[in-house]
């Protein structure tokens, strides 16, 4: 199916009913359906064709979703850019899709104006004037009444989205995405959620990341409803949004996470009516499960792992969680995942390798970047059939149940040990006091990489030596680490995660040991 058709489909079912709420504002399914017929028609009327790529740039607003909505109606190709884009990264993107327009806030008409400069971009829309671009088309103008044409030629084998990843080593890169993959990791999704049209979500991760995207699909392909705030800088606000919107699904990413496991005297009663909160972009660490789960004892907590190519991999049923709580899970249904060698084949159980995902949601590989989509879609050297390779090390139970040990190039080699930083980073998450915790490496003349942990405290009376000490109570004496840096923040990517190449980049800005 393509994705448009879930909000025809839907539109046909429940016309009258709330479908996206923002802010004050409350779209119905046939205002969503109109709004988005209105916008296709406008991008067809501006040269828009099939096929060409369209980048929408803007925060989570009821503009991005019938923009999204409009660009699949015009039967071209999504592209999804964070509204934290900065011009550079803007600027390689539309040079490397080579967009026929792109619809974007207006506040960020300047970013647009700078990344245009070498590669000028025939339609661009605005939703409010800017003068940085007088000869941007309005937005509101755009949304003509008028019949939508029925285009020859769509079909699910079409593609339909280009999302760009974090980058956080070389140029980022496009992933590309059939209509057909999107919709079979969208069912998936909902299988195991137990999702039903009755469900209200609340959404605060950007549309322009794959876990905040799918909140839409989903919720429109059942017919829910989708509230959408723009980010979770003030918990407190959302928590009152859940209450007063009677929210019963609240998707989020370990650093929000982390900031609710630290909360003091929330009130249960915000969170009455929430039945499923689920997280992604980074496995949880278990300090954090545990605190989730002791504060909403009657929310379904599920842990999933995914990645960009393909959107989902794993998940870890709710029942699970005190048997596994280091795991992520089992494959999502309808796909497969396992853990492989060098030279891929299966791993025995308990040994470390690096995990394959195959299935009907895969990516197509990465736009106009043949080498990395050869490196990155391998075929089984037992079938034929082509899987992602992602790059993620893993083990794998007698069961099938995955546990994350570490990226690939994140393992640390420390008096010829090699220590996987997770193992660390959990036993740092149980030290009270602590509210986050990355490990590194770095380079030592004697060990070869010394172990640096950098810690968040919500205690200020926390010290290196009590970290130190407790490390050496848990672990092996080569996993200890050496030093500590407290830091007021760890930056995150544009998806939520957070970077362990940017925290390494920045220099210790308390001073504290």
């Amino acid at each position: 199916m393509r994705i448009e058709d879930y909000l025809r489909r839907s539109t046909e079912r429940v016309a009258g009913k709330t479908a996206l709420v923002v802010g004050g504002r409350r779209l119905s399914y046939a205002e969503l359906s109109s709004l988005s017929d209105g916008l296709a028609v406008s991008l067809l009327a501006g040269g828009v064709t099939k096929g060409d790529r369209v980048l929408v740039f803007m925060e989570n607003r009821w503009e991005a979703a019938v923009s999204i909505f409009a660009v699949w109606k015009a039967g071209a190709v999504l592209c999804p850019i964070n509204p934290s884009t900065k011009a550079g990264r803007l600027a390689f993107i539309i040079g490397n899709c080579k967009p026929a327009a792109i619809i974007a806030q207006g506040k960020l008409a300047g970013i647009v104006v700078e990344a245009t400069a070498a590669v000028p971009v025939a339609e661009i829309i605005l939703t409010s004037p800017s003068a940085a671009l007088e000869k941007a088309r309005d937005f509101a103008a755009c949304l003509v009444v008028a019949p939508l044409p029925a285009l020859a030629g769509l079909s699910d084998d079409d593609l339909a989205m280009i999302i760009y990843t974090s980058g956080s080593t070389g140029e980022p890169k496009g992933v590309m995405m059939g209509h057909a993959a999107m919709d079979a990791a969208a069912g998936s999704i909902i299988s195991y959620l137990e999702k039903t049209a009755d469900d209200i979500i609340l959404n605060v991760l950007p549309m322009a990341f794959g876990y905040g995207l799918y909140q839409l699909l989903m919720s429109v392909r059942l017919g829910a409803t989708l509230i959408l705030e723009k980010s979770f800088a003030f918990p407190y606000a959302i928590f009152e949004r859940i209450r007063e919107e009677r929210v019963t699904g609240f998707p989020l990413v370990p650093t929000m996470a982390a900031m609710i496991a630290q909360m003091e005297g929330l009130d249960p009663g915000l969170f009455a009516s929430l039945r499923y909160m689920t997280s992604a972009a980074a496995p949880l660490p278990i300090a954090h499960i545990e605190r989730l789960r002791a504060f909403f004892p009657h929310v379904r907590l599920f842990s999933m792992y995914g990645q960009t190519e393909c959107t989902r991999a794993a998940w870890l049923p709710p029942a699970e969680l005190d048997r596994r709580p280091g795991s992520v899970g089992l494959a999502i249904p309808g796909t497969q995942a396992t853990v492989v060698d060098e030279a891929g084949h299966e791993v025995a159980a308990g040994t470390v390798g690096e995990l394959v995902v195959s299935g009907p949601h895969l990516m197509r590989g990465y736009w106009e970047n043949p080498q990395a989509t050869q490196r990155a879609l391998r075929p089984d050297p037992a079938g034929g059939d082509l899987r992602l390779h992602t790059g993620d090390l893993f083990t794998i139970d007698a069961q099938g149940f995955l546990t994350f040990v570490a990226r690939k190039d994140d393992i640390i080699k420390s008096r010829g040990e090699k220590v996987a930083p997770k193992e660390v980073e959990a036993v740092l998450h149980a030290l009270g006091g602590v509210s986050q915790a990355l490990v590194i490496g770095v380079a030592d003349p004697v060990l070869g990489q010394a172990i640096r942990a950098l810690v968040v405290a919500s205690d200020p009376q926390l010290c290196e030596r009590d970290v130190i000490r407790h490390c050496a109570r848990h672990l092996e004496d080569y996993m200890v680490p050496k030093s500590v840096e407290f830091r007021t923040f760890l930056p995150v990517t544009d998806t939520g995660k957070v970077s362990r190449r940017l925290a390494a980049a920045i220099p210790d800005q308390t001073g504290r040991s």
